[in-house]
């Protein structure tokens, strides 16, 4: 029948030491490098950079001498706080300032000079279905010149801009003389817009054919004369949102980069007089948010416009509005869209007046960051003189009184070949603030950026020394627990020996040979003692 052994086996002491050794080694290295001795405060007050916390943290009991110490470096530390907090709000607030300049150019850009003659049409232009058609518009009642109404007659459907432009002031009669830098030009350097006062005209609008002039002052820009058809001026019947009791033109000095919008930013100009208008051209920069307001030029393009101006932004919200409001566009708005007809107009009024009621955000129309814009003085003198009246009289076939109603001189000229920049530029950026905080932290406390970098420093290894020491005691107490292990194996081994009782002795000898198959002896004769084999075991 088998019988069970129990047996308890002791291994080598010379392995048992010397696999203890490796490993004691081993975790010896581990906590050495991952567990240094920290510093204790007061010899991280001595070392550190930061003043003043090398008299407070010392060995010992705290005396006076460190409270006083100790006193000093916080209302130091406050006093730094409280700058470095006012720098912070003050940096939050984006603030900046204007920078002026002048700057001197050899030559420059003439700007573009709009000009709109007061009255949009002519009366001995108009047709009996003009007059019928713009009743509404210009406030005639819908009669023939002879003063009789139209009986059954039917007109065709009005075409406005046909009518701005054949009934418009031609440029061709108005214009009587015309020079730029002493050289002649004629109406044919000018270019036909449309504006709220109907058929008007450009001079030098060309961005890329623009006109320069080399010298400041008179004589040295444009100088134009012209008849502006008082005796064409329509009569007025009643009173409209159109009607001007007004005789002249209407002028606007802007760049070729933006719209005319001359009913709201154009000047005046009176019948009788010589105007002169010396112009400074004027060269804005803004800033974006958060500094400022302004709409960068990466910006999406206004349709019908290659450049962004406010001029094109502001027609842009007039056309949406009565676009949406009448399902038509005005003359002079962009687009594509059915011109309004007449009998619109009180629609068309209303949808403009609209739009000026709601708040500014409906249709914002932010300031470009880059913007050129012309400051201007004006001073004028009557003409003609009594000496000049007979003359201009017999050169152009008009009366003096004519002449005096009807005739004007326009000079625009630079004042000087200079140009203005005024520049917004940040008034506090990151490198003030940091600036700024330095110098504070220096004046107040004495540290720097490695006097934090010092203490973040002294914080890291505290805290990693804490974390060692909560997970120090769980790794001992495995490795006794392993050992403890080792040290006491019990082996069980099941021997089926089918001897006679008398072959197989409870117990032996020295010398005597192990059954195979059971326990390797180590006493064998030609067995050689390793470490790692078994010493003894016993049964």
């Amino acid at each position: 029948m088998p019988i069970e052994f129990v047996c308890k086996i002791k291994f080598a002491e010379e392995d048992e030491k010397q696999k203890g050794r490796q490993e004691g080694d081993r975790e010896s290295l581990i906590e050495e490098s991952c567990a240094r001795p920290v510093k204790d405060l007061a010899g991280f007050a001595n070392s550190c950079s930061l003043h003043g916390i090398n008299h407070i943290f010392v060995a010992g009991r705290l005396g006076v001498r460190q409270t006083l110490w100790a006193l000093a470096f916080l209302l130091s530390l406050a006093f730094f706080l409280y700058q470095a907090a006012k720098c912070a709000i003050s940096y939050l607030e984006h603030p900046h300032v204007t920078a002026l300049s002048e700057e001197a150019s050899r030559e420059m850009v003439f700007p573009a000079v709009t000009i709109c003659n007061i009255n949009r049409f002519r009366f001995s232009a108009l047709t009996d279905a003009d007059i019928y058609h713009l009743a509404n518009l210009t406030g005639l009642p819908p009669k023939n010149k002879d003063g009789h109404k139209p009986t059954d007659l039917e007109y065709p459907a009005p075409d406005m801009q046909d009518i701005f432009n054949r009934t418009g002031h031609q440029l061709e009669e108005m214009l009587k003389s015309c020079n730029f830098s002493g050289q002649n030009c004629s109406a044919k350097d000018f270019s036909v817009v449309y504006t709220r006062y109907g058929k008007c005209y450009t001079f030098n609008g060309n961005r890329t054919t623009s006109r320069k002039t080399k010298q400041g002052g008179m004589g040295n820009g444009l100088e134009i004369m012209l008849d502006i058809q008082q005796d064409e001026y329509l009569p007025i019947w009643r009173e409209t949102n159109e009607t001007t009791l007004e005789a002249g033109i209407r002028v606007q000095i802007h760049s070729q980069d933006e719209p005319p919008y001359i009913h709201q930013l154009g000047f005046g100009v009176s019948p009788g007089f010589q105007t002169f208008v010396s112009c400074q051209e004027q060269r804005l920069t803004y800033l974006p948010q958060p500094w400022g307001n302004c709409r960068t030029g990466a910006g999406e393009l206004i349709p019908g416009y290659d450049t962004y101006s406010i001029s094109a932004c502001r027609l842009h919200c007039e056309t949406s509005a009565v676009l949406q409001a009448c399902n038509c566009r005005m003359v002079h708005m962009p687009g594509n869209a059915t011109i309004c007809p007449p009998n619109k107009t009180n629609c068309v009024d209303n949808a403009l007046v609209s739009l000026l009621k709601k708040p500014s955000d409906s249709c914002p129309c932010e300031t470009p960051c880059n913007l050129t814009r012309y400051g201007k003085e004006l001073s004028m003198v009557k003409i003609p003189s009594r000496g000049s009246a007979r003359y201009l009289s017999r050169k152009y076939s008009k009366s003096e009184d004519y002449i005096r109603d009807n005739f004007l001189v326009l000079d625009i000229f630079f004042e000087a070949l200079n140009y203005e920049t005024i520049e917004q530029k940040k008034a506090y950026d990151v490198a003030g603030l940091l600036g700024d905080i330095g110098g504070q932290m220096g004046l107040f406390i004495g540290a720097s950026v490695l006097t934090v970098l010092e203490i973040f420093d002294y914080i890291y290894e505290v805290v990693k020394a804490r974390l060692l020491r909560l997970v120090k005691p769980q790794k001992k107490d495995k490795k006794t627990d392993l050992k403890q292990d080792q040290r006491n194996t019990v082996a069980t081994v099941i021997l089926a020996d089918k001897k006679e009782p008398s072959e197989a002795p409870r117990s032996h000898t020295e010398g005597a040979a192990y059954p195979t198959g059971i326990l390797p002896n180590h006493h064998h004769h030609h067995h050689v003692h390793r470490p790692g084999l078994f010493e003894d075991f016993a049964c």
